[in-house]
């Protein structure tokens, strides 16, 4: 049986011209990945801030495994933040030794270096690391106290494709071991694949909570064709909705054998037509109207 092993209750941070969180409510099961999502400016950075213990609330509670934050949430809690300066001129093996030696219990090192990919990098100096190196090794500094919680920040920003799902396939062995992972993220896809709950804030509040799966299923029951531009051209679409991305027209439409027969009836070629499902990334411009990079 799932237990509750965060609680944030009514959680509030004013700034003097800022309401930055306006009253928040999340409680986190342990054993979940948790994504908390939302445009720039909506609250995210500065509640997960107050969430890691390195800000301060205006009021509200946060609760981990029943206590206010303390000495037990600290030592069981890894970080991977966004942007982290590491130590010029020692190993990827002499960083994770340093780290190590902050906590009074760590994980197995070797198992840590095994398990994030860095075992032909220990003797590298750290300025030598590529970027998908780094967050692994960025990835094993936040497991260096084998946490029971822990946060990531952005952890797949600026990495290649290839090095994006690799770092995927490391969050999922974690979570398989039973901790819980609190994701931000700009990836919907990321999101999706991760995420057993998401969170998306906007204007300091959560406008929407559940499975990827089932806000999907609450928000949309339409599908979306889309064609190149050029192939709509003097077509008249006033009866449905669209969306221009980039070179692209997109048609929302419950009814695909209507809109097909729509567009063979005015002589559109279908050659390039794609469908596709919803998205999170639909269900975000739904709700806030905004690129997730605005």
């Amino acid at each position: 049986m799932a237990t509750d092993l965060l609680q944030i209750k009514n959680l509030v941070k004013h700034y003097p011209s800022v309401k930055a969180v306006n009253g928040i409510d999340i409680t986190l099961q342990a054993g979940i990945c948790f994504g908390l999502l939302g445009p720039n400016g909506a609250g995210k950075t500065t509640t997960v801030e107050i969430l890691e213990g390195i800000n301060s609330a205006t009021s509200g509670e946060i609760l981990y495994k029943g206590q206010p934050l303390g000495d037990q949430f600290r030592k069981e809690a890894g970080i991977m933040f966004q942007s982290t300066a590491l130590q010029d001129f020692i190993t990827v093996r002499e960083t994770l030794t340093m780290f190590s030696q902050f906590y009074p219990q760590h994980a197995d090192l070797d198992q840590l270096i095994l398990r994030c990919n860095l075992t032909e990098y220990l003797d590298q100096d750290n300025r030598q690391l590529s970027g998908g190196q780094r967050q692994r090794l960025l990835l094993a500094i936040a497991l260096v106290n084998n946490p029971d919680i822990i946060f990531l920040d952005e952890p797949t920003t600026g990495l290649d494709p290839q090095a994006r799902r690799n770092f995927w396939n490391l969050i999922n062995d974690i979570k398989e071991e039973g901790k819980t992972i609190v994701l931000t993220t700009h990836y919907m896809d990321e999101a999706y694949s991760l995420c057993d709950e998401i969170a998306i804030m906007d204007h300091g509040k959560i406008i929407a909570q559940g499975t990827p799966k089932s806000l999907l299923e609450e928000n949309f029951n339409d599908v979306i064709l889309q064609l190149p531009e050029s192939e709509l051209q003097d077509i008249d679409l006033s009866m449905y909705t669209i969306h221009k991305r980039n070179s692209y027209i997109e048609i929302t439409t419950c009814d695909v054998n209507e809109a097909v027969s729509f567009l063979n009836k005015n002589n559109v070629s279908l050659s390039k037509l794609q469908i596709r499902p919803r998205t999170l990334d639909d269900l975000f411009l739904e709700l806030t109207g905004k690129e997730l990079r605005a």
